[in-house]
């Protein structure tokens, strides 16, 4: 992709870390949020984030703020059109996920290509929001962007062959590895991930061992570098539990049915990292 500029709508912990990643390759970003605190916070976010980077001497100072002149924060959904690759990481909400997409598809030019970072919702789905079905496409990057090197594309129903490359094209020039995926609930990682969380819950909820005990089960048995439970704090307890909903919403099986310990912490707002508690406890 040659265009050097890219929108990303949702300024949380995804859209941040997304912005991110395409400042530190030479980008102008525009970051779009309706709640300007969390433009705030994820501004901040993005700055720590490139502070961190100079620390490990990756980066001069003057790289550094050259990086963030090329950042523009904005409330309205409109500044983002101007970009020809818009990327959403949103609430994982399929109605307002549509309003966004058609709200975008109304205002971009009909070759502006309109991807979603879902991790779990039809891209098929969003696609049919809109007027331009083979202009959408999924790119689902890993929390924490900027960290980790996967990013899946998934291909909804009339996702063309030119979109598709020119977003494989755009991954690998942002130093990440693509994969392609069938446009299906959960997608690959998901599909393989959010289940072992929730029968980690389980484990948990039914008193089989502690929290630190499943994580090192996994962290030493299965070689993993982090456990199940500190894993889903890091994603959001309300994140996997959205992706379990609409796992056993859409294929139907009882493998895939949120643990009512999860259900319960979610509601009680106990959603990991970033509200400080979730299957441990976190300094604010």
């Amino acid at each position: 992709m040659t265009a050097s500029s890219v929108a990303v709508v949702g300024a949380g912990t995804m859209g941040s870390g997304i912005a991110q990643v395409f400042l530190e390759h030479g980008y102008l970003v525009v970051l779009i949020d309706v709640i300007e605190d969390q433009l705030v916070r994820g501004t901040a976010a993005i700055e720590r984030g490139l502070a961190r980077r100079v620390r490990k001497g990756q980066l001069t100072e003057e790289q550094r703020s050259a990086l963030l002149a090329g950042l523009r924060v904005s409330t309205a959904l409109e500044d983002a059109i101007s970009a020809p690759l818009i990327i959403e990481a949103i609430v994982e909400r399929l109605a307002v996920k549509e309003q966004v997409f058609a709200a975008l598809d109304e205002g971009a030019p009909s070759e502006t290509i309109l991807a979603s970072n879902t991790s779990s919702i039809s891209i098929t789905g969003l696609a049919a929001a809109t007027g331009r079905p083979d202009r959408v496409i999924g790119m689902h990057f890993m929390n924490p962007a900027p960290v980790i090197e996967l990013v899946e594309v998934i291909r909804g129903l009339d996702t063309s062959d030119g979109t598709w490359r020119t977003i494989m094209e755009l991954a690998r020039a942002l130093d990440k590895t693509p994969v392609t995926v069938a446009d299906s609930p959960g997608f690959a990682l998901n599909r393989l991930l959010i289940p072992m969380i929730n029968e980690a819950v389980y484990l948990l909820m039914e008193g089989v061992a502690s929290a630190e005990d499943i994580d090192t089960v996994i962290k030493l048995g299965a070689n993993h570098p982090m456990g199940p439970l500190a894993l889903a704090d890091l994603v959001g307890l309300d994140t996997c539990l959205a992706i379990m909903n609409v796992l056993h919403g859409q294929l139907g099986e009882d493998k895939y049915r949120p643990c009512p310990l999860l259900r319960k912490m979610v509601a009680s707002r106990h959603l990991g990292r970033k509200t400080g508690r979730g299957f441990y406890c976190y300094d604010a």
